[in-house]
């Protein structure tokens, strides 16, 4: 009689970010294992930075205690426009990259099964399976930043398109009028709702003379009216910041009140810096924005909630995608 331990089933989560790459190690129970996170330098090259990725990998399973022979599958959440047959990143703007095989490159470096996906919809469906959206037949997420991306979530499967991921959220029309969000038309509500377009009208405010507490915090540069300074600013007693937040809130609701409207989620899970840095003033107003734009039969068909797995949801989101396109396609060659 064997007394061989049976293997353990491995699954990495890598998030890549703009500012930040995290790998994260987990057991087929998606209980985390080891992590490390470092610093995305896109700057540096793509062949420095695949393996500064693979390093990264290396450093989480290392803190695990993991073989690289132990791991089932590598799921990546990417940002940027993606080949999703090929797990080609066509474009990462933030990085430098274009038609880059990440799959490929993680399959033959680790010798295991691969994937890439949109890094919100990893981050959705991480929300699915282990946070806020447990238990749900629909999960909308919805994730207001520096833009604004939405994934969904709907009987286990991420919805997506025949060739890319879909639910640009960021780009749903609010109006014929107003900012643009840097590509697309104006009035989207990424151009009047994202971070940047609040921290516009911030710098506005600050010059006016309306925000004395945003002109000791970060004064009218941009780069520095980040979702934090906007919480102290607000908790200091500038009003006119925070009416400024809530208004973009209550539009990002109104855009979730479309679509709700459209696909009947069980549950809208919010995240994001925005959502992080105030969650209750946001949650508010955003909640106000859904009444408003909600059909009267599916007023109570939603319920909102707040992310619960924070920056852990892309990488949680990407391992079990691998995990469970793994499992789909083994019970095939059966």
């Amino acid at each position: 009689m064997s007394t061989d331990s049976p293997k353990r089933r491995i699954w990495v989560g890598f998030d890549l970010g703009g500012t930040k790459m995290m790998a994260v190690v987990f057991d087929d129970k998606l209980k985390l294992l080891g992590k490390k996170r470092r610093k995305t330098r896109g700057s540096a090259g793509e062949s420095v930075e695949l393996e500064r990725l693979a390093e990264t990998i290396s450093m989480a399973l290392a803190e695990a205690g993991v073989e690289t022979e132990e791991i089932c599958g590598i799921g990546a959440g990417v940002p940027g426009p993606l080949d999703l047959q090929n797990g080609i990143i066509l474009e990462a703007p933030n990085l430098g990259w274009k038609n880059v095989n990440l799959q490929e490159f993680l399959s033959k470096r680790f010798k295991c099964p691969a994937l890439v996906c949109n890094d919100v919809d990893a981050g959705v469906f991480g929300e699915y399976t282990s946070g806020a959206g447990q238990g749900a037949r629909c999960v909308l997420g919805v994730f207001p930043g520096t833009g604004i991306g939405g994934g969904c979530v709907y009987e286990g499967r991420i919805f997506r398109g025949s060739r890319s991921s879909c639910m640009e959220v960021g780009f749903l029309q609010m109006s014929t009028a107003g900012a643009a969000a840097g590509v697309g038309p104006v009035g989207t509500l990424e151009g009047i709702a994202s971070r940047l377009a609040i921290s516009a009208e911030a710098a506005k405010a600050v010059y006016r003379g309306q925000a004395p507490h945003m002109k000791e915090l970060a004064g009218v540069d941009l780069g520095k009216i980040r979702s934090s300074s906007l919480a102290k600013s607000i908790d200091m007693g500038d009003k006119v910041i925070e009416q400024i937040v809530r208004r973009a809130a209550e539009d990002v609701g109104r855009g979730i009140g479309s679509l709700i409207n459209i696909l009947a989620p069980d549950i809208v899970v919010l995240g994001g810096g925005l959502v992080e840095a105030m969650p209750k003033l946001y949650l508010e107003s955003v909640k106000e924005g859904v009444r408003r734009n909600v059909l009267p039969s599916l007023a109570d068909c939603a319920k909102l909630k707040v992310s619960e797995l924070g920056d852990f949801a892309g990488a949680t989101g990407a391992a079990a995608w691998v995990r469970q396109e793994t499992a789909s396609q083994e019970i095939r060659k059966v």
